[in-house]
């Protein structure tokens, strides 16, 4: 007899699609009623050139963040993180690279463990990256907030939506 594995649903938390160029865009009073977080980011940053970078804290914090990210354009590699970090460099954009960013917080809502977070960047007119990485905190996660690095916004028409995955 075969056991099958409840199949994950993702709920619809929130959506929020800019009309016009944002410092950041956040998500609040996040319920733990899910398992885990999925946030989908589609769109860019205005700034363009290195270090335009997405940026991701959680709950307001700006300190225990750690990572390891890599990244491939096509002719290159690259291998980059962060240590006790201010934030979560989750991808890499630009304001000519509209890509695609995919972040899961797993058991966001628990309260004996530190949060993992994996994310990948799909941007064919930019480049391709992964990310793994935590938030050393063992609050629940209640907010999530992304910002544009050093200068630049979030670009209008970006649309973010968070999901919960019930299982």
């Amino acid at each position: 007899r075969e056991r099958k594995m409840p199949t994950p649903t993702y709920v619809a938390l929130a959506t929020t699609t800019l009309g016009s160029d944002s410092a950041s865009v956040t998500f609040s009073s996040i319920p733990a009623t899910y398992r885990d977080l999925v946030l989908v980011i589609n769109g860019n940053t205005t700034r363009s050139g290195t270090a335009n970078d997405i940026n991701l804290t959680v709950n307001g914090s700006s300190t225990s963040y750690y990572y390891t990210t890599m990244a491939g354009t096509g002719s290159s590699t690259s291998v980059d993180g962060g240590s006790n970090d201010s934030r979560i460099r989750i991808a890499n954009a630009g304001a000519s690279a509209t890509g695609v960013n995919l972040v899961q917080f797993f058991d966001y809502s628990v309260t004996d463990k530190h949060k993992t977070i994996l994310a990948r960047n799909n941007s064919a007119a930019w480049l391709t990256n992964a990310l793994a990485g935590r938030w050393a905190n063992t609050n629940a996660i209640t907010s999530i907030a992304i910002a544009s690095n050093v200068t630049g916004s979030i670009a209008s028409g970006t649309t973010v939506s968070l999901y919960g995955i019930a299982s």
